[in-house]
């Protein structure tokens, strides 16, 4: 696999085989315990930096979700995301509206939009389940 006519390394394709094997967007160093059982060499700072390649590529999306710990998402499509209040599990959300989000805010003040985040947050299943501090 070749993209941008830069070599996908044995690391980076492995990298992009288990983040795409779950749908958990896991932080970097979650990967990184995940990859070094295939690859007892591989470094924490090798995981980093090909991750920052990866996203640069497009071909992963870095999720930087209220100043927590980045996380990484395999799914590159515009969606968005749910974060648990509780345990910090991140899920994707589709959200079925009219019009792309992006394109109803146009210009703003003179900004030219490139990008957005939309961050919604709430309790998971589990959580909502076992949380003593939330009754639903």
């Amino acid at each position: 696999m070749k993209t941008n006519k830069v070599r996908i390394t044995t690391q980076r394709e492995l990298i992009l085989q288990e983040l795409r094997s779950e749908k958990n967007h896991p932080t970097a160093d979650e990967l990184y315990e995940r990859i070094k059982r295939l690859l007892p060499r591989i470094s924490l700072a090798t995981v980093y930096r090909n991750l920052e390649w990866l996203n640069q590529q497009g071909l992963i999306k870095k999720i930087e979700i209220g100043g927590k710990q980045k996380r990484f998402d395999a799914v590159t499509d515009e969606h968005y995301h749910i974060r648990c209040i509780s345990c910090g599990r991140i899920d994707d959300v589709m959200l079925n509206t009219d019009a792309n989000i992006k394109d109803s805010f146009c210009e703003i003040d003179g900004y030219h939009i490139v990008d957005h985040c939309l961050e919604l947050f709430g309790l998971c299943l589990k959580c909502k389940n076992s949380n003593k501090y939330f009754k639903f």
